[in-house]
């Protein structure tokens, strides 16, 4: 029997030289403002994207102009964490060399840029560079940035806990050189075969890598979303360990049945000593055993799937020469952010700001982008970008609290109430630079949000919190089948709906209505929001009310529920 013939991706990738490809040519050429097809695979590695404004798209074509490429670089800030001088460094660069002079928070807890000319790529990066900041690994066939609640409350649990997060984000990088040659100017190997790949091999994996570390009772980092996940097990506030959890991921493809997206399986307990074992384990068996013939089928979800359970885990703990633990038992809940001012366990002050669609941008009447500008020059803790699209100002002593609130009030970062089920929802980019998108969701979801909440106002339901999430198309940078209400672009102006997840983000959702418009989607909401109100049970949360009732099925098991 033939092998199943490789992705075209893995082609690419083998014929590299570890990333390099033509890159650097390409970057040298004022032609086009693009990338070659197969470098525009490579650059992922190093951190961007390749776009255009797709508002613009048909004009340029009927002037004969190739479309207006432009490039989203992602930074890999491990757990969201920077510090003042290098936010300075960050805003700098968005209103210098960037044409849509802003910076965004993403879901996983990082910043990008968007609409980069291909000239100040190199720029950039170096730029980032000189602050201790880079972009490599953000994106491509690798681990990605690697998430960890931000918990300001338990300061000391947070520091232990995001010690991991960088410490596995740092021991996963690639150790191609190829990064700092092309865009850092360091000397070039005379053979690429002098570097060994030895967690990723040459090809590296058969597509992204996702990890998060989670600290209870939060569930900021919707842990079980993640390919490899670590929830936090303390004992008299200090880490001893982590529950660990993988074979989570959010793609799918429309109508295309044999892909899903699906929660993390629950594998047991592991020492905190262990946890690079096991996380070198979970990976390079899904280096092993993924599918590298069909990139729809090439997540560690599909991957543990198709082997079964039993087996995967029996192979991480020989890989690991470590055998799990029975599970902790932890207690995980809110998905949401605590805005406002709170005080830690250190006695210092955290002020977290709402950020709406994650963009900081200077806006008439709200000049965001100066404000924690302003805020950057004087503060002396850190920032902490949060998974939800916003930002904490952690580590503020009591003398400075009046000083940076003063700021943020009059910079609009403050001030505005922020509905309990707005707080709690967030929106990918989605058009017009996602290639993939299908609809609207970052600039469309706030006004969206404006007539859901008029609806729970309507029903008495104001203060009931409800997990929201929209995306422009099913790849799901915004978790949205783990949200109560989920949105995912089918078509201008038309979303399928999803109902059911758990508040604490325990359960996936299942489509209720498919490739509808606002109007049917508000109605919907409208009637169910209605029973809510009239037959929910005390502390009942919406998702789990409309499995109770009937409205959709549980989805127990995402590869048979999901779609059946």
């Amino acid at each position: 029997m033939s092998e199943p013939k490789l992705s075209a991706n893995e082609r690419i990738k083998s014929h590299s030289q570890h990333l390099r490809g033509t890159i650097k040519q390409g970057l040298s050429t004022d032609v086009t403002g693009a990338f070659s097809d197969d470098d525009q695979q490579l650059i992922k590695f190093h951190g961007f994207y390749q776009q255009d404004d797709r508002d613009l798209r048909n004009e340029r074509k009927e002037q004969k102009l190739e479309p207006l490429y432009s490039f989203m670089l992602r930074a890999r800030v491990p757990g969201g964490v920077c510090t003042p001088e290098q936010w300075l460094e960050v805003d700098r660069i968005a209103s210098e060399l960037t044409t849509s002079n802003s910076i965004r928070l993403t879901t996983r807890q990082t910043f990008q840029y968007h609409g980069i000319p291909k000239r100040n790529l190199k720029t950039i990066i170096q730029g980032l560079d000189r602050k201790a900041l880079d972009s490599i690994a953000a994106c491509g066939d690798v681990n990605r940035n690697v998430m960890c609640n931000p918990n300001p409350v338990q300061s000391k649990l947070h520091q232990q806990a995001y010690y991991w997060a960088k410490k596995l984000s740092d021991h996963m990088l690639p150790h191609t050189k190829a990064y700092a040659e092309i865009w850092l100017d360091d000397e070039k190997l005379l053979s690429t075969e002098t570097e060994a790949e030895s967690i990723y091999g040459d090809t590296y994996l058969p597509r992204k890598f996702k990890m998060a570390v989670a600290v209870p009772p939060d569930n900021d980092v919707d842990v079980y979303t993640n390919d490899f996940g670590l929830i936090a097990v303390a004992e008299h506030d200090e880490l001893v360990g982590f529950n660990l959890v993988a074979g989570g991921g959010m793609g799918s493809t429309h109508g295309e049945v044999e892909t899903f997206p699906r929660l993390a399986d629950d594998f047991g307990f592991i020492r905190a000593e262990d946890t690079i074992k096991f996380a070198e384990a979970v990976m390079t068996l899904q280096r092993d055993w993924g599918n590298r013939s069909n990139r729809k089928r090439a997540r560690l979800k599909y991957t543990i799937v198709d082997r079964g359970f039993a087996a995967f885990k029996a192979e991480v703990e020989n890989r690991a020469g470590v055998k799990f633990e029975p599970k902790r038992k932890v207690v995980i809940g809110d998905r949401g952010d605590r805005y406002g001012w709170v005080k830690g366990v250190d006695n210092q002050w955290h002020l977290t700001l709402f950020i709406e669609g994650g963009r900081i941008k200077d806006l008439p009447g709200k000049p965001l982008q100066t404000g924690l500008r302003e805020i950057a020059k004087i503060h002396q803790g850190d920032f902490r970008m949060t998974s939800n699209q916003n930002i904490i100002i952690a580590g503020v002593a009591e003398a400075a609290k009046q000083q940076i609130e003063g700021l943020a009030r009059k910079h609009g970062l403050l001030g505005e109430v922020i509905s309990a089920s707005r707080g709690h929802s967030i929106a990918c980019v989605a058009l017009p630079t996602c290639p993939l998108a299908m609809a609207e969701a970052e600039r469309y979801f706030p006004e969206f949000m404006d007539k859901v909440e008029a609806l729970q106002q309507k029903h008495g339901l104001a203060e009931q919190p409800i997990v929201v999430r929209m995306t422009g198309c099913p790849n799901g940078c915004a978790r949205p089948f783990a949200a109560e209400i989920g949105l995912v672009g089918k078509a201008p102006g038309r979303y399928n709906l999803y109902l059911g997840a758990s508040f604490e983000g325990t359960r996936l959702n299942k489509m209720y209505r498919e490739n509808i418009q606002e109007a049917e989607i508000l109605n919907e909401l409208d009637g169910l929001f209605a029973r809510y109100a009239l037959e929910r049970n005390a502390g009942e949360y919406f998702g789990d009310f409309v499995v109770r009732v009937g409205v959709v099925k549980a989805v127990l098991d995402a590869a048979r529920d999901f779609h059946g």
